[in-house]
């Protein structure tokens, strides 16, 4: 039988004695609990895991493009697409986007996620060629302006990721978990890139049609860890992979919820997680906001849980929104100071 162990995170500026820190971040632990397929969920204290377990639970997170993750980060979202969910069109043309990437920053941007193809629900696929045109031109402006915040390329595709690596992105994110183009693992590895590696169930053409879990967080669990051990046959190494479960892709709102509600499960993956529920359909849904634009706030509320869970990264598109949530919760838990926590 297999077991998983999900952390209990805990951001109380009191560290309990004997707690452990939780991968070199902001939480520490003292308990977790123990899944499986086939029994009820137990809590058990730390000393019950695996020695091999705890080594991914507090192993520390590698920096991502010379970015730490000792603290919560911001990915801002920047489409080039003329079809995105929420702002599609609007920073098509290179000056647009560059202006556009200049208030991310002034606004607490960490890192840039670029992308030219969208992949909301129900989306058709872009060809690479015109992929590439969307995508290169902005990230060598941005290069060119002198800016050197890091960039990554959002794309399932190695042709559009080795254009985009050339023309100065740092970071391959593909949101099909290498189930689209394998090949884009060796080209992450060949340019020595971190890659973030998105659990999704089917094409986004089709992927909300029926979606079926039989376990829908241990079977993300089970296929982040197939999708990095593929990575890792490609040449890269775990401490370059960054995962995320993906929410809103192949998912209907109990599996999302299922999903965020136990979300440091995936610590045990011994991988820094980035979560992106920014302006999503079930975001509106759950606050009753229609309009994309508009749900920054309930958004921030997500994100809120999310580095309480010790999520390190989150990709949003409200930037300010979610600055000021992460500085301000910083501040009131004391998790911005360094403490002890028995590690």
């Amino acid at each position: 039988m297999t077991r998983y162990f999900r952390t209990i995170p805990l951001s109380d500026p009191a560290r309990i004695p004997g707690a452990k820190r939780l991968a070199g971040g902001w939480c520490h632990f003292t308990q977790v609990e123990v899944l499986s397929r086939d029994d009820a969920s137990r809590v058990v204290p730390i000393e019950a895991v695996p020695p091999e377990v705890m080594a991914r639970l507090t192993g520390p997170r590698a920096a991502i493009s010379g970015l730490s993750l000792d603290q919560p980060r911001i990915m801002g979202i920047l489409n080039l697409t003329p079809d995105s969910f929420s702002d599609g069109g609007r920073f098509n043309a290179p000056d647009a986007a560059l202006q556009r990437v200049r208030e991310m920053l002034d606004n607490g941007t960490d890192i840039l996620d670029i992308g030219g193809e969208s992949t909301r629900p129900g989306a058709a696929e872009v060809s690479v060629e015109e992929e590439i045109t969307r995508t290169v031109p902005v990230i060598d402006a941005i290069r060119t302006s002198g800016l050197q915040v890091p960039i990554s390329i959002d794309t399932r595709k190695s042709p559009v990721a080795t254009a985009a690596l050339a023309a100065g992105a740092q970071v391959v994110n593909d949101i099909s978990g290498l189930q689209f183009d394998p090949d884009l693992a060796r080209v992450a590895a060949d340019a020595n890139a971190p890659m973030i590696l998105m659990h999704s169930q089917g094409l986004p053409e089709t992927m909300q049609d029926d979606p079926r879990y039989d376990h829908v967080l241990l079977d993300v669990y089970d296929a982040l860890e197939a999708a990095i051990q593929q990575a890792e046959a490609a040449g890269m190494q775990r401490d370059q992979i960054m995962v995320d479960p993906g929410i809103g892709f192949g998912k209907r709102d109990p599996h999302n919820l299922a999903l965020l509600s136990r979300v440091s499960l995936f610590h045990a993956l011994g991988c820094p997680i980035l979560l992106g529920v920014s302006r999503k359909g079930m975001i509106g849904r759950l606050a009753g906001v229609e309009p994309p634009e508009a749900r920054g706030p309930a958004s921030a509320a997500v994100g809120l849980w999310a580095i309480s869970q010790g999520i390190q990264m989150l990709r949003v598109h409200d930037i300010e929104v979610h600055r000021q949530m992460i500085s301000l919760w910083s501040a009131a838990s004391g998790t911005g100071s360094e403490g002890e926590t028995g590690a």
